[in-house]
């Protein structure tokens, strides 16, 4: 039978604890961009195509387009292809779940 003693165990729930706050932050960093944002506010409703988001967030092509594609580098947003359109939607239920909050948070309708 294997027996972890307790410094084990504390330090393996420690550097987990650890891997979760560099996740948290890392998505509060990306979260403080306001096109990021702006973005996953649009995302959290359902897919949308770069001209879409372009049009509801009133800004140019390449700035979402500049921006997208930090989201996907994180792994933030996912992309699927139909003809020459690209949709983005999120890829991340906690993404989702940050965004549903902040929207509760900050507007209440």
């Amino acid at each position: 039978m294997f027996v972890m003693d307790m410094n084990t165990k504390d330090e393996h729930l420690s550097e987990d604890l650890y891997s979760q706050a560099d996740a948290a932050a890392a998505l509060m960093k990306t979260l403080s961009n306001t096109a990021r944002l702006m973005i996953l506010c649009q995302l959290v409703e359902g897919e949308r195509s770069v001209a879409e988001l372009e049009k509801n967030l009133d800004t140019k092509q390449p700035n979402v387009s500049q921006q997208l594609a930090r989201l996907r580098m994180e792994g933030y947003v996912t992309t699927r292809r139909d003809g020459r359109t690209i949709y983005y939607s999120l890829a991340d239920d906690r993404v989702a779940a940050v965004i549903r909050n902040l929207h509760m948070t900050f507007c209440p309708r």
